[in-house]
């Protein structure tokens, strides 16, 4: 059969695939103006006024200019569409085309902006927001089509043809603010997903006297152990630089080190968010230093490995879907990621797997 015998598009179908492709293409404004907004403290603003705020109060209380106040109701309009907050009904019929007029529209929070409130009693996500939308971080991707025509004699990874070689952890001993981003990103996401690792599936860690979090960073998976499991002796094991700043309150022992060369012995091995940073060779390599760490499976040894997974959580979730696609994307980007596995989820897109020697 001829490849013209294809069925040429109705024009509501061209039009709605018209639609769609802008509507992928604009994505990344999205993500700008929620960088926009947690670098504002919007967020936080609207937390302050008792959860609900104009926008002349949110400009009031995050220093936008007052001949900028259109263009940042035109960022709040962009991000309450895509529910990352919400707002009253529609202004009376005396408002202007962009939007608010005498009875000016009341913007809400949802559960995303929740989660980038700036104060104790909240987990604050806004660093992993800065982080991922960083210049450095993004810039990965405008080379993709070239990268996959290099063949093995380009960069290994996107990351590293976008910085001239340098590979996404090298880069952290080389800029100082780039490995402070990274660390505060990783602090706050682990605790966010330490505080529902340890409620729902605390099990993993009952039984245990010893455990080294394995490139923990400053030592917030490990904090969180500690608190929840008080009789479990906690240890991170990261490189110099990551710990460097780390706190000294003694709840938590930090110990500089390579991961490939040696691990501290321990009743388990904590792995969050490391496997995937990583080819299958160097996992393999992690993994062997792992079990030279742990004793024996009757002993009460194992590895505890914390990892977003592809194909796992309900099917029918698109959004869940779409995330971790991504996220495998951006593994990709700096050079993680295995070809296949096959595990069991419990939180989200995010999985608890444990493994035994």
């Amino acid at each position: 059969m001829s490849c013209h015998a294809e069925q040429e598009l109705s024009t509501p179908d061209m039009l709605q695939g018209h639609i769609e492709l802008h509507h992928h293409l604009f994505g990344y404004l999205k993500s700008m103006a929620l960088r926009c907004a947690a670098d504002l403290g919007v967020p936080s603003a609207i937390h302050r006024r008792g959860g609900a705020a104009t926008i002349s109060d949110i400009a009031a209380d995050t220093g936008v200019h007052l001949a900028k106040l259109p263009h940042l109701r035109r960022i709040m309009r962009v991000l309450t569409v895509a529910g990352i907050f919400a707002a009253n009904d529609e202004p009376s019929s005396s408002a202007d085309q962009d939007g608010d007029a005498a009875g000016e529209t009341v913007y809400t929070l949802t559960p995303p902006s929740r989660l980038l409130v700036g104060d104790r009693a909240t987990c604050n996500m806004a660093p992993l927001m800065r982080f991922l939308a960083r210049p450095e971080v993004a810039a990965m991707f405008f080379g993709l089509d070239t990268w996959l025509r290099d063949g093995d004699t380009g960069a290994a990874t996107l990351y590293q043809a976008a910085h001239g070689g340098v590979p996404a952890w090298e880069m952290t001993k080389r800029d100082s603010s780039y490995n402070r981003a990274l660390n505060e990103a990783c602090a706050v996401d682990t605790s966010f997903v330490m505080d529902i690792a340890v409620r729902e599936g605390g099990d993993v860690f009952r039984g245990l006297s010893s455990l080294v979090d394995v490139g923990g960073g400053h030592g917030a998976a490990a904090m969180a152990i500690a608190r929840a499991f008080p009789h479990i002796k906690c240890s991170v094991l990261d490189l110099p630089q990551a710990i460097i700043e780390a706190p000294a309150d003694g709840t938590v022992n930090f110990v500089a080190g390579n991961m490939f060369e040696y691990i501290p012995p321990a009743n388990a091995v904590f792995l969050k968010y490391v496997l995937h940073c990583w080819g299958e060779e160097d996992c393999i390599k992690i993994l062997q230093q792992c079990k030279k760490a742990i004793p024996a499976r009757g002993d009460g040894g194992k590895v505890i490995i914390i990892n977003a997974v592809v194909g796992s959580g309900e099917p029918q979730d698109n959004a869940l879907k779409e995330t971790q696609v991504l996220f495998d994307v951006y593994m990709m980007g700096i050079g993680g990621g295995f070809s296949d596995y096959k595990i069991k989820p419990i939180l989200g897109f995010i999985s608890v797997i444990e493994v035994y020697p």
